[in-house]
This record gives structure tokens, C-alpha cells and sequence, in this order.
């Protein structure tokens, strides 16, 4: 017997085969199928997916076989066959072979292996990192055509190698990327709350100033306390525009609850302390959710609230309409107001995506709040959508999955 070489490349090769980072004896079904359709068109008992190792072979599919999952390097087959990248080695009778003929597989009186065709599998740098072989307890031979089948087989096999590597390289990065947005998330959210303070002290101060030495400050000076303060408000909308979307996710995994939809609704009215002269008309039927009502709630307040600031109307005038299915929620929400244009339509769901329109109050949006509405209903396996007829009125639609 005649132990197989070390490839010259034996360090790379061993790197390449670890990049893989296949299971060891978990069966699956993709190369499970490719064994046997190998035995099958080789006309051999055996079929194997070997990967050889620096001192053991380990079988990823086993068709046929005694049911081991590894064997030594020194005993293999398969360490002979990676020596030639590229080529069929085919061995008709072992016992007549040098390499083979006091091997322990050929002298195994239970289970004799007497023939062998292995086809060295490549990663896509070319270093052979196993074979695909057949084997038969009989002399043998393959014809042209299986050999060649045998080739295309292995090829199937190195696609599966490439395509679990790709996926490997795609796990890696997307958990970088979570990674990173994580970090970022808890960034926000510390600068954020740690602005709060701050922004409210200005706010506060600036009406302090104003009231206490407004005999002191000319109207230049009172009309720059009232720039500052409305400075700090839109800041401090922001910030909380940035907090919400951000806890967005701590909001979606909240528990659901059963509730009625107008409760929800009166709520969230009493929560705006509405003062404009708004009528808010609720859906006839007063349902019976069972949902994430955190989430419904939050995704209400920012359209409910849009509707009212961007009006322009004497009196606001917001419809809410529902129904349902055996598996969604539908809602939409129309009002009166100054509408969208129809080029901007597409954009206004985007994180930080302005119309650069002001509200009722004169102040410009900050492209926060409807991303935060979109990253909501899509956490609740729905889909929303707007339509709008510039200057009279703005409906969106959406759905939630049932509980």
C-alpha cells in the first residue's frame, strides 16, 4: 500500500476547505440527491462526497455505504485523487494497484472495495478540497459517457460549495451591518435624550427672557427670542422624531392585546389635546381588535397628526374608515387638507424626505414621521399606500396582520 501525497498546497487547500464551514455528519438533502443519481448512473452501490482533511476524510453524503462518517487520510482513496485536479481516477481492480492492494478496504472480507472512480471537487480558486466517487465491491468500469456524467455531477457539487461560501460571506456582512445600525441606533438614542435637556432649558428660558425684561428688549430683540425659541422646537420635534423611529422596534415587539378601535382612537385624541376646530369622524363599527395596539397606535397618532397640521382649512375634517378579513386589518385615513403633489407621492415615505411645505403652524416637517408610519405597519406584515388630490385632500391606506 502506498499512502497518498500532501499536495503542495496543502496549507491553502485546507484554508479553502475550512471556508466552507460545512456541517460534519448532518445529511442534506441537495448533495444527498447528487449521490444518488451518481450511484445511479455509474451503476455502483456506493456513491460518496468526500472531503479530505490533514489526517481524516469525513463523508458529507454517504449513499450506499457502511455507516461511518469519517476515515483515515492514510487509507484514502480519495487522498490519491485530489493529486490530479481536474481528471476522473478511475481504479478497475485494487487489488491490482500498488497503492491499493493491502489497503484495508480492499482486504475487508465483509465489504471489499475493489473499484474506485473519484472526481476531485474544486472551490473556485481551484484547490481540491474532496472528491465525489463512486465504489463497488466488484471489478468495474466506466464507460465515456459516465465519466463525463461524473464530471457534471461534481460540478453541481462545487456550485453548492460557491453558493454556501457566498451565503457564509452574506451572514458575515449582514451581521457587520446589523452590527454597525445597532450601534448607530444606540448613538441616536443617547444623543437624543441627552439634547432633550438642553433644548427644553433654551425653550423655557427664552420665554423667562421675553416675560421678565420685556420692557428691556426692543421688538428686534423680542422677535429674535421668538426665532430662538421656535429654533429649540423644531430641534426638539426633530429629536423626538428620531427617538421614535428608533424605538420603533422596541414598539413592534410589544404584546398583543385585544382592545376596541374607537378606545384606541379616543385615546390618541385626548393624547394630541387637539385644539384647532377639527372633526375626527370614527368607523361606524367600533371593532374588536386583537393586535400589537402599541404599534396601531403609534402608526394612528403620526397620521392623524399630519392631518391636522398640514391643513389650511377653516375647519379640519379627518374620516377613519375599517374593515377587516380572516387574516388583516384594513384602515384608512382621509382628510381635507393641502394635499400632496403627485411627483412627490413616491417619496414620502423616505427617512428624512421633506415636501419642504409648512404646517398650520409655519414650521417645516422633518421627513421622520411617515418612515417611522412605513417601518410600523411593515413590522406588522402590512402594506400601506396614499393617494391625494393637491389642495383638497390626502387619504392613506393600510392593512396589519391579525393575531
Amino acid at each position: 500500500m502506498i499512502q497518498p501525497a500532501v499536495p503542495i498546497n496543502e496549507k491553502e487547500r485546507l484554508n479553502a476547505l475550512s471556508a466552507i464551514e460545512l456541517l460534519q455528519g448532518v445529511s442534506e438533502e441537495e448533495f444527498d440527491n447528487i449521490t444518488q443519481l451518481a450511484s445511479y448512473i455509474c451503476k455502483t452501490p456506493i456513491s460518496l462526497i468526500t472531503l479530505v482533511e490533514d489526517e481524516k476524510n469525513w463523508f458529507k453524503s454517504n449513499h450506499g455505504g457502511p455507516p461511518i462518517t469519517e476515515t483515515e487520510r492514510k487509507y484514502s482513496h480519495c487522498g490519491h485523487a485530489i493529486l490530479e485536479p481536474g481528471n476522473v481516477m478511475e481504479v478497475k481492480d485494487t487489488r491490482q494497484d500498488k497503492r491499493f492492494c493491502d489497503n484495508p478496504f480492499t482486504t475487508n472480507p465483509d465489504l471489499p472495495i475493489l473499484y474506485y472512480a473519484g472526481m476531485p471537487l474544486l472551490d473556485n480558486d481551484g484547490f481540491a478540497i474532496g472528491t465525489l466517487c463512486v465504489l463497488d465491491t466488484k471489478i468495474n468500469r466506466l464507460s465515456d459517457e459516465q465519466k463525463t456524467a461524473l464530471k457534471n455531477l461534481a460540478k453541481q457539487v462545487e456550485k453548492l460549495f460557491e453558493l454556501r461560501r457566498k451565503n457564509l460571506h452574506l451572514e458575515k456582512v449582514k451581521k457587520q451591518l446589523d452590527d454597525h445600525n445597532s450601534l448607530l441606533k444606540d448613538f441616536a438614542g443617547v444623543v437624543s435624550h441627552d439634547m432633550k435637556m438642553p433644548l427644553a432649558n433654551m425653550i423655557i428660558t427664552a420665554d423667562l427672557i421675553k416675560a421678565r425684561y420685556k420692557n428691556n428688549v426692543d421688538e428686534k430683540g423680542q422677535q429674535l427670542l421668538l426665532n430662538l425659541k421656535k429654533s429649540a422646537l423644531k430641534l426638539s420635534d426633530y429629536i423626538n422624531g428620531i427617538l421614535n423611529h428608533y424605538e420603533s422596534d422596541r414598539i413592534v415587539a410589544s404584546e398583543e392585546v385585544e382592545f376596541n378601535l374607537h378606545h384606541l382612537l379616543e385615546d390618541i385624541i385626548d393624547l394630541l389635546n387637539i385644539t384647532d376646530n377639527c372633526e375626527i369622524n370614527f368607523p361606524p363599527e367600533n371593532m374588536l381588535l386583537k393586535c400589537n395596539r402599541a404599534a396601531l397606535g403609534q402608526i394612528f397618532i403620526n397620521l392623524i397628526n399630519n392631518s391636522i397640521k398640514y391643513n389650511n382649512k377653516d375647519k379640519i375634517v379627518i374620516d377613519i374608515e375599517s374593515a377587516m378579513d380572516e387574516n388583516h386589518y384594513y384602515f384608512t385615513v382621509t382628510d381635507n387638507g393641502i394635499g400632496i403633489p403627485e411627483d412627490q407621492l413616491s417619496n414620502i415615505f423616505k427617512l428624512f424626505k421633506t415636501l419642504y411645505v409648512t404646517d398650520r403652524q409655519g414650521n417645516q416637517g422633518n421627513g421622520i414621521g411617515l418612515s417611522t408610519v412605513k417601518k410600523l405597519v411593515e413590522s406588522l406584515d402590512g402594506k400601506i399606500s396614499v393617494s391625494s388630490v393637491l389642495g383638497e385632500s390626502t387619504s392613506f391606506k393600510f392593512d396589519i396582520k391579525r393575531a
